[in-house]
């Protein structure tokens, strides 16, 4: 059995080792005129679609069985825990958001699907970071009989996937959250819309 994974140090990263970041420091005026500074961090890998990384919200349609999706789990190392999210990933230097959804869904979770929709360039933590991403909606019809595909995951990558029923998505993050996982906010968003359409309206 696979190890569980673990901090073993942290440390100050030299610009010149970031692959992936880079820290800035913006100067800046604000609305009255007066000069600010404010620090933020950056990807380095943004492409020529000008969008960092997508996440995709999966609908799994069967004749059968009610409308699921399919979230995953995955150790991450700045929070040092098993995260609940989308699958998600960045994009490609020469490749579209919307070619990367259907490419970063079938890598992590091994289903094909069709893109339905594809939301504006969005950002999730914009006082920290210039890290954008759009989220994209994937559709799967599989048929009677059909046998769950095999993940296409990348060397270093460990990823587990989940298929929960759509009317179920709220009530197992949830659950994660008591079990000790910290759920993405990409994630819980969008299963609290679904709940509270549900519930509050």
């Amino acid at each position: 059995m696979p190890q569980a994974p673990k901090i073993k140090k942290i440390e100050a990263l030299p610009a010149d080792e970031a692959k992936w970041v880079e820290f800035q420091k913006i100067s800046w005026q604000d609305q009255t005129g007066k000069d600010r500074v404010w620090e933020a961090a950056n990807r380095k890998t943004r492409g020529a679609a000008g969008v960092d990384a997508v996440a995709i919200c999966t609908v799994i349609r069967h004749l059968n069985r009610k409308p699921s999706t399919i979230i995953i789990l995955q150790y991450r190392p700045p929070v040092d825990a098993i995260c609940v999210e989308l699958p998600a990933g960045l994009v490609d230097a020469k490749e579209s958001p919307s070619e990367a959804s259907v490419r970063e869904l079938h890598e992590e979770t091994g289903y094909r699907g069709k893109l339905t929709f594809i939301s504006p360039t969005i950002v999730s933590d914009p006082g920290l970071s210039s890290a954008n991403m759009q989220l994209a909606t994937v559709e799967v019809n599989l048929e009677e009989g059909d046998e769950e595909p095999e993940q296409a995951l990348d060397d270093g990558e460990f990823i587990e996937r989940v298929v929960v029923p759509l009317d179920e998505l709220y009530e197992r993050l949830v659950q994660y959250d008591r079990e000790g996982k910290t759920v993405d906010a990409r994630l819980w968003h969008w299963a609290a819309g679904i709940h509270f359409a549900k519930t509050m309206l």
